[in-house]
């Protein structure tokens, strides 16, 4: 068995363990972006993909809350 397929069945076996309902995200980010969410992740004591998690719902929170009812429905009706 190869390295990739070892690393893509843990990854496989790590979203079906895991109690919420989780997706994968693979990207590339500019250093500037990356440099400061290890500096926010550090300065809260979270990991990264909490504190990736944590600014996602809050930009969202502030979006949404700024839509009136109608646009809200339009919005959560996007499919992903």
């Amino acid at each position: 068995m190869t390295n990739a397929e070892r690393q893509r069945r843990y990854r496989k076996r790590q979203l079906q363990e895991l109690d919420s309902p989780r997706m994968r995200l693979n990207t590339d980010l500019m250093i500037t972006a990356k440099s400061a969410l290890t500096r926010l992740a550090r300065h809260y004591a979270v990991t990264e993909k909490v504190m990736l998690e944590r600014l996602i719902a809050g930009a969202e929170s502030t979006v949404v809350a700024g839509l009136s009812g109608a646009a809200q429905k339009e919005y959560y009706d996007v499919t992903a």
